[in-house]
């Protein structure tokens, strides 16, 4: 499933960042990696998460190339 589609408070596993280097890189910056536990607070407007608790804000269209796995 897409990191859009998880609700408020669910906790989920980054499985693969579906994009070019660019991408990868921008998110990369922000501790969004491949393997890391993420909690949704928003996706309402830009994709809201907390990433090694710090809050990262995302747009839609990043946050849609984003594949997690609710854990």
């Amino acid at each position: 499933m897409m990191l859009t589609k998880l609700r408020p408070n669910e906790w989920a596993r980054i499985v693969a960042i579906e994009g070019g280097y660019g991408l990868r890189q921008k998110l990369a910056l922000r501790g969004i990696v491949e393997g890391v536990v993420v909690r949704m607070i928003s996706s309402y407007g830009p994709v809201t998460i907390e990433v090694n608790r710090n809050v990262v804000s995302i747009g839609r269209g990043m946050a849609m190339r984003i594949r997690v796995v609710r854990v």
